[in-house]
């Protein structure tokens, strides 16, 4: 029995998100990837091919390379999955305007994927507390 689209995002946060498995992104993502929604994030609004996927995945993961993601709630309805989610990370890389300072960084966030018939994601409508890293990075800098 095929697993539910449930079951292969929790996988593919872990492998793909927690542990940084670029090879995953093969067996988990569409050949498009629509960023519907997330503001901040510098792929907003962008389609991806799996190449540029992994591209964001590195980018993304280079500043926190020991981020991870802890589902929250995870519901399922039809071609959608949509969890919340806490993340946690370490500052070890420099990010325009905020040289790395070894600080622990938290975030939370709601993020509802889309799935194709064959179960691959096809893309996430997102909203994620990026002025409450902003703030975190920004305290850590300057040593309060």
């Amino acid at each position: 029995m095929a697993a539910s689209n449930k079951e292969r995002l929790t996988t593919f946060i872990k492998r793909v998100w927690n542990e940084g498995e670029e090879a995953a992104v093969e067996e988990f993502v569409a050949a498009t990837y629509t960023v519907s929604h997330d503001p901040g994030d510098p792929w907003h609004c962008k389609k991806l091919d799996r190449r540029g996927y992994r591209e964001r995945l590195r980018l993304s993961r280079a500043p926190f390379p020991d981020q991870a993601f802890t589902i929250v709630r995870i519901v399922e309805e039809e071609d959608a999955v949509v969890i919340t989610w806490s993340w946690t990370a370490t500052h070890l890389g420099d990010i325009p305007g905020f040289p790395a300072t070894g600080k622990p960084i938290e975030m939370t966030g709601v993020t509802l994927y889309t799935f194709d018939e064959n179960q691959q994601i096809t893309g996430h409508w997102q909203i994620a507390d990026r002025l409450g890293v902003y703030q975190q990075l920004r305290e850590a800098v300057r040593g309060d």
